[in-house]
């Protein structure tokens, strides 16, 4: 099904007149909702249609924890695994946990305490984690400055990925790549 402007239209005033009819998916976060869903309305280009609710499903996308578009509330683990999904996705950016709580379709505070107390790390911690972890792939795969690595991984003030890069593997990530090459 094509995205008419009559069908955006529907979408970003949360219009209840195609629920059940219409899904939309947001390729960007691999999310599924109700035309009505009260979420930010997203990217117009990022935007699938589906007119049978198993194509959704079928094609990676989870369902909405905010609209509950299969109307079944979503389980903690499957939310659990979107928001590592677009942790995973949005590495590189500015994300705050405001906008990874509007990007999971969830509050700020339930977000963070289903995702503590299923994985016991907090959402902040997973993010630096896996900043951390492509920081060094690209040590070790690269020779890109420091300065840019650490802003490949969405840490722009370079003395700050220094010490946090430190704090994880104990050494600088100059350090870190001198010991690689010798």
């Amino acid at each position: 099904m094509e995205l008419t402007d009559s069908i955006w239209e529907i979408i970003k005033t949360n219009s209840k007149s195609l629920d059940g009819k219409v899904w939309y998916g947001v390729k960007s976060t691999k999310i599924f909702c109700k035309p009505s869903c009260p979420s930010r309305i997203p990217n117009k280009s990022n935007v699938l249609l589906f007119t049978n609710l198993d194509t959704p499903v079928q094609n990676g996308f989870r369902p909405c924890k905010r609209c509950q578009p299969i109307n079944e509330i979503v389980s903690d683990d499957i939310w659990v695994d979107e928001i590592n999904y677009i942790l995973e996705s949005y590495y590189d950016q500015n994300l705050t946990l405001a906008e990874l709580s509007v990007l999971a379709h969830g509050s700020i505070s339930h977000l963070r305490h289903v995702y503590q107390s299923k994985t016991g790390i907090s959402p902040s911690e997973k993010l630096m984690q896996i900043r951390m972890d492509k920081a060094e792939i690209l040590l070790q795969n690269t020779k890109r400055s420091i300065g840019d690595i650490g802003n490949d991984v969405g840490i722009p003030n370079n003395s700050y990925f220094i010490k946090l890069f430190k704090k994880t593997y104990g050494v600088t990530p100059h350090q870190y790549r001198v010991d690689r090459i010798n």
